[in-house]
């Protein structure tokens, strides 16, 4: 594919949350990631699937252009939350963890995620968490009450520049905790004093972590003091991902991540998700009704900072767009050389030139990080392709130059078409031949029964003037 070589000499930029404009990634031996993953206690929600499927477009646009990332999610495995949820459950803590990351596996993998380089659990690294709460201690950046270990806010000048909330502001608007043992309304737990289970030594008490500063242990220990990029969704960044860099800058010295990336929310009716208004929607639940593709196509229909609400109109959109997907996948693999090679090339032309320009994709002059954007640019592409081929004037060998391109653009954005073995290939072939023999001995009642057995295999036809080709649909259930 020498003329078209993705990335080449070309910068990538990040919105960056802490600057508020466009950060240039710094591109050397491999780039470091830490996504802030989920707290195991119940299924993970179409919210987190757009977090994740974000991130993980990031990672393999990198990867496919050979640049190594090291991608680092945590699971949050200690927390009250899981503690309650065990006692109503009357099993273990680590049951009821172990349980639902598990299922967080099974749907991020049916959603095509690529695996991290590590999930650590904030449990397998409480000493970590030791070492950087004495340390603030000692630098007196923390201070032990009756209630806990307390980070104290006033003395990291910095504080809310990730959020740009303002300590004055925090002060009188913020719900926050009452607790009459911290010097401060805004400081925050880095140890819980507590002997119900699960809990351990440390030198001021028994007890368990602060949520806060399991990210910083783990990210520090996994990608060093001064990492590329932090992120989550954007309900962290205040006040977890304010108190990360709090404690971890003073426990460093070093500025914390020098980007830090965040999701929009999925919203219902444009309301946050949760349980007490009961319209969450479990990643499984999204997946039975819409599959993967959908689903990404749906988290990224939108700029990937901003809230994107959970409609059924916005899904069957996206499916739509799938199927056209599909369609014009097929319609590569199955073009013909006997076309007209010059209406073929000039087809070619026109794509390359006016219709797309391949190095927009995911970034082009700009270098800004939008995936949204890289879907349209797609679509461009993918609308031409298709309006060509109903006019059969797409060529194999233009094909052939086209396809690895949308196959490149399909990789990136974890989509996958779905594909047959060769010899089902055949036995498909053979029944279309079938059918078209039986059409033109008027026989349409037979020639009917023959596309239905080839519907049961899901297989759709695709009718041109000249010839018949078909397309392997992905089964949507609420497509039904």
């Amino acid at each position: 594919m020498s003329e078209w070589e993705p990335f080449k000499n070309r910068i990538l930029k990040i919105e960056d949350t802490l600057t508020k404009e466009p950060k240039e990634l710094e591109i050397s031996d491999k780039v470091r990631i830490y996504l802030c993953g989920v707290t195991v206690y119940d299924q993970s929600h179409i919210g987190h699937a757009r977090t994740i499927i974000v991130f993980d477009i990031l990672r393999r646009f990198l990867e496919v252009n050979n640049i190594p990332v090291e991608f680092i999610q945590n699971f949050t495995d200690v927390d009250d939350k899981i503690i309650n949820r065990a006692e109503e459950q009357g099993e273990s803590t680590s049951g009821i963890s172990n349980k639902y990351i598990q299922t967080y596996f099974e749907d991020s993998d049916r959603l095509n995620i690529k695996r991290a380089t590590n999930y650590p659990k904030a449990t397998e690294h409480i000493q970590d968490m030791k070492n950087l709460i004495q340390k603030l201690v000692k630098r007196d950046y923390a201070y032990v009450s009756k209630n806990g270990v307390y980070f104290r806010v006033a003395k990291f000048s910095d504080y809310g520049k990730l959020s740009k909330k303002k300590t004055e502001e925090l002060e009188s608007g913020a719900r926050i905790q009452v607790d009459e043992s911290k010097e401060s309304p805004l400081d925050f737990a880095l140890w819980k004093f507590s002997d119900k289970q699960p809990c351990w030594e440390t030198p001021w008490g028994e007890g368990r972590p602060g949520w806060h500063i399991e990210c910083s242990a783990m990210s520090i220990k996994y990608l060093g003091e001064n990492f590329d990029i932090h992120g989550g969704g954007r309900d962290l960044i205040f006040p977890h991902h304010e108190n990360e860099i709090a404690q971890s800058e003073s426990f460093t010295n070093e500025q914390f991540a020098k980007c830090w990336m965040h999701v929009g929310m999925v919203t219902i009716n444009g309301e946050k998700m949760s349980k007490s208004l009961g319209n969450v929607k479990t990643i499984n639940h999204v997946l039975e009704l819409w599959g993967p593709n959908v689903i990404r196509l749906f988290c990224l229909s939108h700029d990937y900072q901003k809230p994107i609400d959970y409609t059924e109109e916005l899904l069957k959109e996206n499916l739509i767009k799938w199927r056209q997907i599909e369609v014009c996948y097929y319609e590569l693999v199955f073009a013909e050389e006997k076309l007209d090679e010059m209406n073929g090339e000039k087809f070619y032309d026109d794509v390359k030139g006016d219709k797309i320009c391949f190095d927009e994709f995911l970034g082009g002059r700009s270098g800004l990080f939008l995936p949204n954007r890289a879907i349209g640019i797609m679509f461009n592409m993918i609308n031409s392709i298709n309006n060509y081929a109903a006019d059969e004037m797409i060529t194999k060998s233009t094909a052939k130059k086209l396809l690895p391109i949308l196959e490149y653009m399909l990789d990136v954005l974890g989509l996958k078409v779905q594909t047959v073995s060769d010899d089902d290939e055949k036995s498909v072939f053979d029944l279309i031949h079938k059918r078209e023999n039986l059409r033109e001995q008027k026989q349409f009642d037979e020639a009917d029964k023959v596309r239905g057995e080839i519907a049961s295999r899901g297989i759709s036809l695709i009718d041109h003037k000249s010839r018949t080709i078909w397309m392997k649909k992905e089964v949507i259930k609420a497509e039904k």
